[in-house]
């Protein structure tokens, strides 16, 4: 989910929150139905489309169980490290989405020898280890795609869930800190062998994550990669960045501030109507992603939003930065991610044209060939 929050007043922010709480309340109120009353009267008058929507949310709930029960791809449930199982074949086909439909020429998630040569030398690259860090309220599963294509091509990816993200169990109210909240990708990295090096991507408010891993492992990084993501400067926070910015008015009505220890306290979360997710995060995204995101999303812990990171020349001025652009954002707009690259220049910048918010949904293909292209840079 787009980090990009708006300053209010606190009480203008309560008396909004009060109201989105019994709007939430009320769409959820039919046993947990997760497609909102909006997609409904969208897709009623179109028949195979509800069928679709339908059958995509059977399989999401599925696929989150499988993942759960020791599925096909197993899962370590501290950190959500991806591991292939130990029958996969090397080569064997890409697996199926989670959407019960038959596969398509039309799909988003082709076989990766008609998106890339396959005569990459991996063992000519300085590493071919990717790290991939989800954005706010996402967690490791909204990778999916992206890690099939990377393995399918020979590269080793860790996909981890941050603090009360995912399926990491921690109650995201409870969160009080960046450090906090980054840690299970601390963790990750100080168990990492000296001389080790990984490709760190980072997508939305993951991109303040990944700047404060950068930080304290600057010597195993090889290259750091912001996807539509939050890239600081010393002294800044993720707060701070959207605050210059002009107003995001769908992202102010798509906001539902969560108050845990009582409505005279500051906020513990954030969470999002359900009726606004595709239009702000998903508004090029296939609806069987849609749908599995409105099932697998968390509320996002607000404490580190407004914490401000200190970042130095040394540390994580050393490592290597890229942006990828993503040209149909309604969550961080591309006037909010050109403001980021002038304040603070990458070493390349890269346009993703037709993506929303969530390329790793409505753009995989072409994250994928961008990806493979940054790990080739020498």
């Amino acid at each position: 989910m787009g980090s990009c929050f708006s300053r209010e007043d606190e009480s203008t922010a309560r008396r909004r929150q009060s109201k989105r709480i019994a709007n939430h309340s009320a769409a959820l109120a039919g046993g947990g139905a997760v497609g909102s009353s909006r997609w409904a009267r969208i897709r009623s008058s179109r028949k195979e489309d509800s069928l679709i929507h339908e059958q995509a949310l059977a399989a999401a709930i599925l696929f989150q169980q499988q993942m759960r029960n020791g599925g096909t791809m197993q899962f370590d449930r501290s950190s959500s490290l991806r591991y292939p199982s130990v029958k996969e074949k090397k080569n064997q086909a890409l697996p199926r989405s989670s959407s019960s439909r038959a596969r398509s020429l039309t799909d988003p998630l082709l076989q990766p020898h008609q998106l890339v040569n396959q005569d990459i030398n991996l063992a000519n690259l300085e590493t071919s280890h990717f790290v991939l860090v989800h954005g706010g309220g996402f967690g490791a599963w909204c990778w999916y795609k992206t890690i099939a294509l990377l393995e399918e091509g020979g590269y080793k990816v860790t996909a981890v869930d941050l603090t009360g993200s995912g399926i990491h169990s921690f109650d995201t109210n409870r969160i009080t800190s960046l450090s906090q909240y980054v840690k299970p990708l601390t963790d990750f990295f100080e168990k990492l062998a000296e001389g080790e090096k990984v490709i760190l991507v980072g997508h939305d408010f993951g991109g303040a994550c990944i700047s404060y891993t950068m930080e304290l492992f600057p010597s195993k990084v090889s290259k750091a990669i912001f996807v539509a993501a939050t890239m600081l400067i010393d002294g800044q926070s993720a707060l701070d960045i959207f605050s210059e910015a002009e107003s995001n008015d769908l992202m102010r009505r798509a906001q539902v501030f969560l108050y845990a220890n009582g409505n005279n306290q500051s906020p513990t979360a954030i969470d999002f109507d359900k009726s606004l997710l595709k239009d702000l995060l998903f508004n090029q995204s296939p609806t069987k992603d849609v749908a599995l995101a409105s099932v697998s999303m968390r509320p996002i812990p607000f404490s580190p939003i407004p914490e401000k990171i200190s970042l130095s020349e040394t540390k994580h001025g050393i490592v290597r930065r890229f942006f990828i652009k993503t040209m149909e954002d309604n969550a961080i707009p591309v006037a909010v991610q050109e403001c980021m690259i002038n304040r603070n220049p990458p070493e390349q910048v890269f346009n993703l044209k037709g993506a929303d918010h969530s390329p790793f949904f409505s753009k995989p293909q072409a994250l994928h060939k961008l990806l493979v292209d940054v790990s080739k840079i020498p």
